[in-house]
């Protein structure tokens, strides 16, 4: 059998690692701005990490081995995106983020493309890494500030 005659399995999201200049900052930042719940955290031999989710469920782990900000320009991760049900989940996010005083990419809510329907908002976690909160539908009319590349892609 030929790895092209492999079946594939199902595979899904699990969770995604960043790492942090401080897991206690980042962890009240997710916390209070997206409603994750620290799941496990730990200290043990110096390695300090915090795995945060909703509903048990690990979304997001944060590694307390990282100095300065993040560096777009870099090679390795580009975004964190977390999907919500509906556009005025996406919205009640951003009220929150403002009022923590995040750092935006866009104005508001904006489309994925050119004519999409789907589409969020784009904010920087405390370190600088990337994170879009977004909706599959009912952004339909709303602007896209790279046109018809992907917005999540360019900012």
């Amino acid at each position: 059998m030929t790895i092209t005659e492999t079946p594939t399995p199902t595979i899904q999201p699990g969770h995604v690692g960043v790492n942090v200049v401080d897991v206690d900052r980042s962890a009240r930042f997710y916390g209070e701005a997206l409603g994750l719940d620290v799941l496990q955290r730990s200290e043990a031999d110096g390695r300090v990490f915090a795995f945060l989710g909703v509903g048990g469920r690990p979304l997001l782990t944060l590694w307390q081995q990282a100095s300065g900000r993040y560096e777009p320009g870099r090679p390795g991760l580009h975004h964190v995106a977390f999907q919500v049900d509906s556009v005025d989940a996406v919205r009640a996010a951003e009220a929150r983020l403002r009022a923590l005083g995040a750092d935006f990419a866009h104005d508001g809510v904006v489309a994925h493309a050119e004519g999409a329907d789907s589409g969020g908002i784009f904010f920087l976690d405390p370190d600088g890494t990337r994170v879009e909160v977004y909706a599959p539908a009912g952004v339909h009319g709303s602007p896209a500030p790279s046109g018809a590349a992907p917005t999540c892609g360019f900012f």
